[in-house]
């Protein structure tokens, strides 16, 4: 495929690597030498303008850090409106469904694609990260090739905007379990137990899960925000927003939500 990239950094350099290696033409946008010659070494053709990411591609992907980044370069920007009609649209970015839709109502040339990430790095260059995906049936099959060349699984949960809504529900939960867990400290504690031996002996019992696992290996609760508080921080906050757009709230989740971006 010919595939257009947008933000080639912490998540989206090893996508653009996979891209290479899997044996698609992939250009990336690069607005300083250095980041050019970071895509070049990463088996990718660098160009200075949205307008160059476009030319002739079949899909277009957009992996920066934020929504207002997804709405200025799709929105404010004229990157869509460059893409060649029946191209595809790809969303990387965590964010509210609510952007993806507006994208796809604004543009009807192109089919759009939100595709949010479970997963660090690491599990994008084991081709192995989770990909929570929102489309027509038919777009959706027509990227397929490029999201399997870095996402296992590739799960289809509706139409546009249904992946975002799955990754926030996702969100959600992993945030209230990381509160939970330091709710669980905060008793050891009270109770005279020290956090480390706590953690390692609770990921023996039924008390176990993944984000256990994860907080335990980090050493304390502290130490895990500490190493993800950036992202998680950004997550909570689309969670709140995007829930407070459709009227809603997080309801029991709040408190352990609260819990984890606080602690």
């Amino acid at each position: 495929m010919r595939i257009g990239f947008v933000g080639a950094g912490r998540m989206g350099a090893p996508m653009v690597r996979r891209l290479a290696d899997a044996g698609h033409e992939v250009r990336v946008l690069g607005r300083t030498d250095e980041k050019r010659a970071a895509v070049t070494d990463l088996g990718a053709q660098p160009v200075a303008t949205t307008d160059e990411v476009c030319v002739d591609a079949d899909a277009v992907v957009i992996c920066v850090f934020t929504d207002d980044q997804v709405k200025q370069v799709c929105l404010d920007g004229d990157l869509v409106g460059r893409m060649r009609p029946g191209a595809v649209l790809v969303l990387h970015t965590t964010g509210s469904p609510r952007t993806a839709q507006s994208i796809a109502a604004r543009f009807d040339h192109v089919d759009v694609v939100d595709a949010p990430v479970s997963g660090g790095p690491h599990d994008i260059a084991a081709g192995s990260v989770t990909l929570f995906v929102g489309g027509s049936d038919d777009a959706v099959e027509r990227v397929r090739p490029l999201l399997a060349a870095y996402g296992d699984p590739i799960l289809h949960a509706g139409r546009t905007g249904s992946g975002q809504l799955v990754k926030l529900v996702n969100n959600t939960m992993f945030a209230a379990q990381i509160g939970l867990v330091a709710e669980g400290v905060q008793l050891g504690s009270r109770l005279g137990i020290d956090e480390g031996p706590l953690l390692n002996a609770l990921t023996h019992g039924s008390a176990q899960s993944r984000v256990l696992s994860m907080i335990a290996s980090a050493g304390s609760v502290d130490a895990f925000i500490s190493a993800v508080g950036e992202f998680i921080g950004k997550d909570v906050a689309v969670v709140r927003n995007t829930v407070a757009e459709l009227g809603g709230d997080l309801g029991r989740l709040e408190a352990l939500v609260n819990g984890a971006v606080s602690a």
